[in-house]
């Protein structure tokens, strides 16, 4: 029998040591979702008293109102006026104020309750995405929590702003590529929307979807790779990587949901057109399949789906077109009925809610789905994992 020259053998040596510094250099190069936080205005309403301390008397208003979706949300409201028992109207001023001012009280909060899950602080955060769209500010909310929680100078910090419900998966998506390129090091994403800093309070049904959906609210993401001890700790229980993003832009449909000037208020107001709930079931299904054809899997093995809180109908429209059970959107369901639309970072808080139930196991895989205005799809794949596998 032939004997192999030494030369080739020490080669396959070789290429066998380099093939297992690779693969352990891609594991390392993976981005897990070490934890979520989120934070709300301590308080609340029941819908009932949000339409009478807004004084409406809008027939179709008052049904919107009555919808048992929602059963209360948590918002930044003005003092009451002792005359009419109607909400004092706010000025561009104050709802400018009372966007910074409620974004930097519970975006402080979720993002402390996130760091704080995995022994964490600012100071060990080496770049921080920020995701609104209920307010406007130069320098952006990155700037604003870097100043007041003591973030290191070094920061990479990003604002995202104008997106709408879908940008919280706009904003882990390059997250989700830094942490692949640095391992060991800290990524934050924090979505953080006060959508009663946009009401404008009228007796249109446009304004009145709007306010008896939208709630205040706040939701804060770490992202590191599992391999990566450098900083903090990773929770015992299985931990979500991203695996994958795919996106879906539907630009014949730009105008069903936007921002239009209201010359009479003098503020900003957002519609939401009425098929909308169609128009994302009608096409959310062609993303989510070629997200997980490119992965080689089919609708099957998905266990657990963290889908965005639109709203009541656009849930089961999703919920149908993607052949899901209502056991499927039940996070999605009580993060709604709870807080309303939070716009982007409803789906964290859903993920939130489905880590915390502990039903979990390592090697399932999940999807998530986020849909706003554009109109715009977007989804991840995810897989769960032992910490530290």
């Amino acid at each position: 029998m032939a004997r192999e020259h030494p030369c080739v053998q020490s080669d396959l040596v070789t290429l066998s040591s380099t093939q297992v510094h690779l693969e352990a250099s891609l594991r390392e190069r993976t981005a897990a979702i070490a934890s979520v936080g989120s934070a709300f205005p301590d308080q609340s309403y029941s819908q009932d008293e949000i339409g009478a301390l807004l004084g409406l008397e809008n027939r179709v208003v008052k049904k919107l109102l009555r919808s048992p979706h929602i059963q209360k949300r948590h918002l930044y409201l003005p003092a009451k006026d002792a005359r009419t028992g109607f909400l004092l109207q706010e000025t561009p001023a104050d709802l400018h104020a009372k966007f910074r001012d409620g974004a930097l009280e519970i975006g402080s909060r979720a993002i402390r309750n996130a760091l704080d899950a995995v022994f964490l602080t600012p100071a060990d955060v080496d770049y921080m995405l920020c995701v609104t769209s209920s307010g406007f500010m130069v320098p952006g909310l990155s700037s604003l929590f870097s100043r007041e929680l003591g973030f290191d100078r070094k920061l990479v910090r990003a604002d995202v702003v104008g997106m709408g419900c879908n940008a919280g998966l706009n904003g882990m998506n390059p997250l989700v590529q830094w942490v692949k390129n640095h391992p060991g090091q800290v990524a934050l994403l924090v979505c953080c929307e006060i959508n009663s800093a946009m009401y404008v309070v009228d007796e249109t049904v446009r304004t009145g979807i709007v306010n008896s959906l939208f709630g205040d609210g706040a939701a804060a993401a770490v992202l590191t790779s599992p391999a990566g001890k450098d900083k903090g700790s990773l929770p015992s229980g299985p931990v979500p990587c991203v695996l994958d993003f795919e996106s879906f832009c539907m630009p014949e449909q730009w105008a069903t949901m936007r921002f239009d000037w209201n010359d009479r208020a003098g503020k900003w107001s957002f519609y939401v057109d009425r098929d909308i709930p169609y128009v994302i079931g009608f096409n959310v299904r062609e993303p989510v399949e070629r997200l997980l054809v490119r992965n080689g899997l089919d609708f099957s093995p998905i266990k657990h789906w963290v889908l965005h809180t639109g709203g009541g109908a656009v849930i089961d429209s999703v919920k149908l077109s993607l052949s899901l059970d209502e056991h499927d959107v039940r996070h999605t369901r009580s993060v709604l009925r709870d807080y309303g639309n939070i716009s982007s970072g409803s789906f964290l808080v859903s993920l939130e809610r489905l880590l915390a139930e502990g039903c979990v196991s390592a090697g399932d895989l999940g999807v998530m789905v986020t849909m706003g205005p554009g109109a715009q799809i977007e989804t991840a794949l995810l897989e769960f994992g032992q910490a530290g596998a």
